[in-house]
């Protein structure tokens, strides 16, 4: 009989023939629990380790791993993954016209230990040269007063400025009334593209990202895989045949987003879009495994140890649990 595992997800086209069934893991009779927020997931799953299995913040998993404080393994799986460079917001009243500008400001961030920051604080500096030791950062919700969720983060190993939104405001309105010089975020502040004051610091963000592709490898991890640690040691055989499964769904997303008779998203220029990826990447835009992606994961441990989210720059593959990486 089939073993009756639940996994906590958002509903993304690489994941959707495993939430229709389309794609059955070998072995497991699989509930997928779709859920739009991913801090939602985040919560439940590292507050009361709530699903068997679920979509995980990369940073919040590898500062729990590195602090021996994790009730989960890990898959190379990678529910999300986003360039970070179009993230960084700016007031232009606060005269902040390039990344140098960024020194010593108060600059707003939901959660400073959540992925995203990290990739675009690593970005900043390892980028752009960027002095980021006298920044106050401001932390709190994007779009409503109060915190980014209740996240169950490791405590810095040192300390950084960081100072609770206390205003009462969401940090889209403090950017807006300049009581914050900029944001940096995992999606776009409210104002975008309706107030001319505020405005992406790289406005040709596409552009540097694939520059920043070519020279480096590295296309940031946001969200992996992790299964309880009971369930893993109840069933062991569960991680090989979700991994094999979440790389058949993907492939079958990939394989109907070439197809191009009909456009299967509302992208109008979706067939230049296909013809970019192709020429950029050379294959497979999302490599599951930890080879496929041995340089992003290590720049992404290089940053946590460099901001103090963890103590040391451990090997990558011990991150993860034992798979065969059959498929991509």
């Amino acid at each position: 009989m089939d073993v009756k595992l639940n996994f906590a997800c958002g509903l993304y086209d690489r994941m959707l023939r495993l939430y229709t069934g389309e794609v059955k893991p070998t072995g497991i009779d699989l509930t997928f629990i779709a859920l739009d927020e991913p801090r939602q997931i985040f919560d439940r799953m590292g507050g009361t380790a709530e699903f068997d299995m679920a979509e995980m913040s990369s940073s919040e998993y590898i500062s729990r791993f590195d602090a021996k404080r994790c009730p989960f393994v890990a898959l190379p799986v990678f529910a999300s993954r986003v360039f970070r460079h179009g993230f960084i917001f700016v007031n232009r009243r606060a005269g902040i016209s390039r990344p140098a500008d960024l020194a010593g400001r108060r600059i707003g961030v939901p959660l400073y230990t959540m992925s995203a920051a990290v990739w675009i604080r690593g970005l900043l500096k390892e980028e752009y040269g960027v002095d980021l030791s006298g920044v106050t950062w401001v932390e709190g919700a994007l779009k409503s007063a109060g915190t980014h969720g209740n996240p169950t983060a490791m405590p810095l190993l040192e300390p950084a400025r960081i100072e609770p939104n206390a205003s009462g405001k969401p940090l889209s309105r403090l950017l807006a009334d300049g009581t914050v010089d900029a944001i940096i975020a995992s999606r776009a502040v409210e104002g975008l593209g309706k107030s001319p004051d505020i405005v992406r610091l790289i406005p040709d963000f596409r552009t540097a990202e694939k520059d920043y592709y070519r020279r480096t490898g590295v296309f940031p991890i946001m969200h992996l895989v992790v299964i309880r640690k009971d369930v893993y040691e109840a069933h062991p055989f569960a991680a090989q045949s979700m991994y094999d499964a979440f790389c058949a769904s993907k492939k079958h997303a990939f394989d109907l987003m070439c197809e191009l008779g009909a456009l299967r998203y509302m992208l109008p220029w979706m067939t230049a879009d296909m013809d970019e990826i192709r020429e950029v990447f050379g294959g497979d835009p999302w490599p599951y495994g930890v080879h496929a992606n041995r340089p992003t994961l290590e720049t992404l441990v290089r940053y946590l140890a460099d901001q103090h989210l963890i103590s040391r720059r451990m090997p990558v593959d011990d991150l993860f649990c034992p798979i065969a990486e059959t498929q991509t």
